[in-house]
């Protein structure tokens, strides 16, 4: 079983907040050989002719050194998650959550806001002290 980020609680209380009903850990099978665990699923209900919402969230805190480094890793697990979904849960949206620092930083760097561009990937910006989300698909 994986460690739980930092700011784990701090994402999930932002999306109860948000009247999300959450997952702890989403987890989901590919294939009959592996298993992925996705820090959060959620879903909630939208007005009545919509349906329901669904996403993942994979949850960063950025607090190494290098914020290179830790895209990397993070970048590499939201494409593998992302290809699970796609082939399981089709309509669920999945999201990298990233603390506000990180994305005023780090985030707006041209590397990263090429890489997110590229490999279109759904930030969820977070503020892990007031537990809210900022921005979503910043």
């Amino acid at each position: 079983m994986s460690a739980k980020d930092r700011y784990h609680e701090a994402v999930k209380s932002a999306l109860l907040k948000e009247l999300w009903k959450v997952t702890d850990p989403f987890i989901l099978k590919y294939e009959d050989t592996d298993e992925v665990r996705i820090d959060l699923g959620a879903e909630r209900l939208l007005a009545a002719e919509r349906g329901c919402e669904k996403i993942a969230v994979e949850i960063k805190s950025f607090l190494s050194e290098s914020s290179l480094f830790d895209y990397h890793g993070a970048l590499g697990q939201f494409l593998n998650y992302r290809l699970v979904l796609e082939a399981i849960e089709p309509d669920r949206t999945l999201y990298l959550a990233v603390p506000l620092t990180a994305y005023e930083v780090f985030f707006q760097r041209p590397l990263a806001r090429a890489s997110v561009r590229t490999y279109q990937v759904k930030l969820l910006v977070y503020n892990p002290i007031e537990e809210v989300i900022v921005l979503w698909n910043a």
